[in-house]
């Protein structure tokens, strides 16, 4: 009987989990009776993965060495832990990053939980279907075609994943720590939290303008603009039809060029024109590909795109013409495949920095200068250009003239974008434009990096840095305060005396709690709304100055945390016996994994506030990278008594009174109110209020207005 192994739930943890910081998919996965199966008890299964994966290898497994996972394979391990090591390979054999997997056994015979890296799911799903399927295959000795499945992977990695300029950009952030939210499934992605947050289309920024689009768009006007600042331009004007460009040129004087008044990627773009006839002929395909035709003066000399952004040049790149040469066989066409289009640098996707040459209107034209056609035969060694431009990918980032770096950035500024591609003309780019005859030709608004980030000669750009810095000053993190709050009992009471004490500041605050989602005090969204989506809807939310985030274990087990980090991160209290059993939580030891997420994200510069009269919520401390901030009930509390030894804060309550200590002074005091509200809330509440320098006076203020406060339903 054939064997099986059985998918039986997804959960997609966009965010940081009980697993790991970073976006995962984790798979309960039926082995069924393979779990009789380990590894070593499956003839030839060994040699079968490691000649379909030779890059198994690389992964070291719990020996935490090269080759660690083959000697497991080795000595035996179970299909679960395999698949998780062939998706993980399968992932990286497509071009993703990460790497982070696990497999662990749930207390169901032959149930494991599989979790991998997903930087996006669907992409992640396809890989365990195919890890499944080729597994298979190996244990039963059938033949499986690797090279067609890695080619549907690549397909859906494309059309999901990324571009590589957008990338670079994401990634750059990263570095810096700033957070990114991807909010539609092309490249409109935001960089930070709420007020903080900066957004990108990948290289247009929301300082982009529309008008500024609009002005590069039309390349007549960008160009008086240009000129009437003192930038060199090509001499040329509108025309309407093809005896006016003939009239045109007679006036400025050949050779011209003539392009699209509004178009773009080079299409339609005709240069070196000489004669009438080309004119002609040039003008009836350019009028097809913009609304307007433009007749230009010819430049002399190298075609150069130079990437602005901001108040510099970040990067520059140089074309080159395309030429074939003869070898007295091969027509024109045959020598296009074989000189040009063969190189591995050429392609149609983002990760070819050279486009394919086609035989297009302007390459005809070029043969048909020299009497040629693309069914002609070269003569042996005859050279021929084919392209002028559109192989602007061979970085000189390094040979700008400080001269033309002041132009490209003026010209960006006129037009009026933030980040911009210059293109400009000149036999070289290390000396001024005027010295050398040189011209800016157009001024671009989104202009693609991948030329910079994989140029076809020179080193790579850091464009996407670039971008960060522009976006962001040296001390921006694109961060809001975030408190995110957890704990069996007492998270949401906890999170809406937070809330009002903050709104007694005048800041704008976002609440998502199990009562509601809040803007300011309105509700924004009735009923639960403790889980990721609303929890994102306020962090893409750019009136959001500080969030407060209920999250409960549910959200935590499935969905993972909406944030990447907080600034303060609170435990109000754990009953582990409500907790175990639902999502295979079936100790107290995997309990304390749950809750202990909300504290692993806590920033450096943040605080952990924990309930000290509990032991698991004291045992997280260690794990806090923040500072740690108590609170307690036991006005003798030993906890809180060592931590004041190391001059760390509490809220201790005494009798009626709350003190805030920290070492050995106390700082302040005041009274809690009779109310309804639960005292541990009202604890944590404070210690929180506290941690996001609020002042006592204010909280004080706080309490005696409770009255303008619901209290929250008793299920919280």
């Amino acid at each position: 009987m054939a064997k099986k192994i059985e998918f039986l739930n997804f959960l997609s943890l966009r965010g940081p989990s009980i697993w790991t910081y970073y976006p995962v998919l984790e798979v309960w996965v039926d082995i069924g009776d393979l779990e009789e199966c380990p590894s070593n008890t499956v003839p030839g299964l060994y040699d079968r993965l490691v000649a379909l994966l030779p890059g198994l290898v690389e992964h070291r497994c719990s020996y935490g060495e090269r080759g660690g996972f083959l000697r497991r394979l080795a000595e035996g391990t179970w299909p679960a832990h395999i698949m998780e090591h062939i998706t993980l390979e399968l992932l990286t054999l497509i071009g993703l990053p990460g790497g982070f997997g696990k497999a662990r056994e749930t207390p169901i015979r032959g149930v494991y939980k599989v979790v991998v890296s997903a930087w996006d799911e669907d992409v992640t799903r396809q890989a365990l279907d195919v890890a499944r399927d080729l597994l298979l295959a190996a244990i039963e000795d059938r033949p499986f075609d690797l090279d067609a499945a890695l080619a549907a992977l690549h397909e859906i990695k494309d059309e999901r994943y990324l571009g590589p300029s957008t990338a670079s950009i994401v990634d750059a952030a990263m570095i810096r720590k700033i957070p990114s939210i991807r909010l539609s499934s092309g490249s409109l992605v935001q960089l930070g939290y709420g007020a903080a947050r900066r957004m990108i289309w990948t290289a247009e920024t929301d300082r982009t303008s529309a008008i500024a689009e609009g002005i590069s768009r039309d390349k007549d006007l960008t160009k008086t603009l240009l000129q009437s600042c003192g930038i060199p331009v090509p001499t040329g004007r509108t025309v309407d039809s093809a005896a006016d460009a003939w009239e045109a040129a007679c006036d400025l004087g050949v050779p011209v060029v003539i392009k699209p008044e509004d178009g773009n990627h080079g299409r339609g773009v005709f240069t070196n024109l000489t004669t009438q006839a080309e004119i002609e002929n040039a003008y009836a395909v350019a009028v097809d590909e913009g609304s307007g035709v433009l007749i230009e003066r010819f430049i002399p000399g190298v075609e150069h795109r130079v990437l602005v952004v901001g108040d510099r040049v970040a990067a520059a790149a140089r074309g080159e013409e395309a030429f074939v040469v003869g070898d007295g066989r091969s027509s024109v066409l045959a020598l296009i495949e074989s000189q040009l289009n063969s190189d591995p640098r050429r392609g149609t996707t983002e990760n070819h920095p050279l486009n394919p040459v086609r035989l297009d209107s302007a390459a005809r034209l070029e043969l048909a200068r020299l009497g040629l056609t693309g069914e002609s035969v070269l003569t042996e060694g005859q050279r021929v250009l084919i392209s002028r431009h559109g192989n602007v990918a061979h970085d000189c980032t390094a040979l700008v003239h400080p001269s033309v770096a002041a132009h490209c950035v003026l010209a960006a500024r006129v037009v009026g974008l933030d980040i911009a591609g210059i293109d400009l003309v000149t036999p070289d780019i290390g000396q001024p434009l005027r010295d050398v005859g040189g011209a800016v030709i157009e001024v671009n608004a989104g202009p693609g990096l991948l030329m910079h980030l994989k140029p076809a000669s020179g080193e790579p750009a850091p464009v996407g840095h670039a971008i960060i810095e522009h976006l962001f000053g040296p001390e921006e993190t694109g961060r809001i305060p975030i408190v995110g709050i957890t704990g069996s009992v007492h998270k949401t009471a906890t999170a809406h005396l937070l809330n009002h004490f903050l709104r007694l500041v005048g800041r704008t605050v976002g609440m998502a709690s199990s009562q509601g989602m809040f803007v300011k005090n309105r509700c924004v969204a009735a009923g639960d709304q403790a889980n990721r989506v609303a929890a994102n809807r306020l962090l893409i939310n750019h009136n959001v100055e500080v969030a407060i985030i209920e999250n409960d274990s549910r959200v935590i087990l499935s969905e993972g945390l909406a944030y990447d980090r907080c600034s303060v991160g609170v435990v109000t209290s754990i009953d582990v016996a409500r907790h175990i059993g639902p999502f295979h939580i079936d100790t107290p030891e995997k309990v304390f994994s749950v809750f202990r997420t909300q504290i692993d994200v806590v920033l450096p510069t943040g605080v952990g506030v924990l309930n000290a009269d509990e032991a698991m919520i004291v045992d997280m401390a260690e794990l806090c990278d923040g500072a740690v901030l108590y609170f307690t009930q036991n006005p003798v509390s030993p906890v809180v008594a060592a931590h004041r030894t190391t001059g760390g804060r509490a809220v201790i309550l005494d009798g009626d009174t709350c003190l805030f200590v920290q070492g050995d002074a106390t700082i302040g005091q005041l009274a809690l109110p009779a109310t309804a509200w639960p005292v541990p809330a009202l604890l944590a509440a404070l210690a929180t209020g506290w941690a996001v320098d609020l002042t006592i006076d204010l909280m004080r203020a706080g309490l005696d207005t409770l009255s303008d406060v619901a209290l929250p339903a008793p299920r919280a």
